[in-house]
Order: C-alpha cells, then sequence, then structure tokens
C-alpha cells in the first residue's frame, strides 16, 4: 500500500536551463540519450513562457519529479523565469527530497554560488526591475548560491 506522505512522482528528471544556450545542442544530446535509456524527462516548451507568470503545469512538473537538473549557462541568471524555477527547484530539495544536481555548462560554478560578471550583471538588472531588498530577488540569490554549492558536473567543452 503507497504510503500518503510520499509525493507522486510522475517525471524521473526535470530540466532548469536557459533555452537560447542549450535548447538545439547540448539539451537535445542530454534529453535524447536519457530517453534512449527510459528515462522520462521533463523539458518545457518557450510558449509556455509566453506570459508573465510561471506555468503551474511548470510548477508542478518540479514537485512530481525525482531529480531536478540544472544546467547553469551564461545567461541562465538573466532570466527572471529561470531563477524562478531553480528558486522552486530548492524549496522543493527542502521540502520533498527533491535530488538536485547542477550541472555548469561553460560557467564557472564560482560564478553561480557568488555572482562576480555575467551572473552580478543579471542580478543587479533584477534588482534595479524589483527593488534591491526585494524578497524576490533575496530568494533567486539564495537559491544560486545554495544549488552552485551542490555537487555537480562542470562542462567547458565547446
Amino acid at each position: 500500500m503507497a504510503s500518503s506522505s510520499k509525493p507522486e512522482r510522475t517525471y524521473h528528471v526535470f530540466f532548469s536551463f536557459r533555452g537560447e544556450d542549450v535548447r538545439n545542442n547540448f539539451l537535445g544530446h542530454l534529453y535524447g540519450a536519457l530517453d534512449q535509456k527510459g528515462i522520462y524527462t521533463y523539458v518545457d516548451s518557450e510558449e509556455l513562457r509566453k506570459g508573465e507568470q510561471i506555468a503551474p503545469g511548470l510548477m508542478k512538473a518540479i514537485e512530481e519529479s525525482h531529480i531536478a537538473i540544472i544546467i547553469f549557462s551564461d545567461d541562465y541568471a538573466s532570466s527572471w523565469w529561470c531563477l524562478e524555477e531553480a528558486a522552486k527547484i530548492m524549496d522543493c530539495k527542502e521540502e520533498r527530497d527533491l535530488m538536485v544536481f547542477p550541472l555548469f555548462y561553460k560557467v564557472d560554478p564560482r560564478e553561480v554560488r557568488t555572482p562576480r560578471e555575467r551572473y552580478r550583471k543579471a542580478m543587479v538588472k533584477h534588482e534595479s526591475k524589483f527593488g534591491k531588498d526585494s524578497e524576490k530577488v533575496k530568494r533567486w540569490e539564495k537559491a544560486l548560491s545554495d544549488a552552485g554549492s551542490l555537487s555537480g558536473w562542470h562542462l567547458t567543452l565547446g
């Protein structure tokens, strides 16, 4: 008999990524390899990102995954949408035992943990839009720091 305290899991893996950085190259290959092995992954469509709000279906997909892989790339932090995903993923890590693995794709893990260059510029832009002391921006910064501190993979390939 299934325990009601265990959340229902639909996906083996949820990918969080910046589409324009990885969708048509690296992610396609990774998705294909996992799919061949029968690993059911959630990869969102750009169509879900048309509005100003994160689609509830996307948040539900994070909650219903066993594993989340955050693919940190050059422009990941410039997307408030990606940052919302990262924050939700880190919440689910704490609240739902979601396993989280960062994949640093052509970006130094230190840049994610403590933004210095591109990630710093992106966060400054978010601060100017939402306010320097905004709870939203603080949540995103914490998510980046926490996720960037996890053990994962660092890929520097061309």
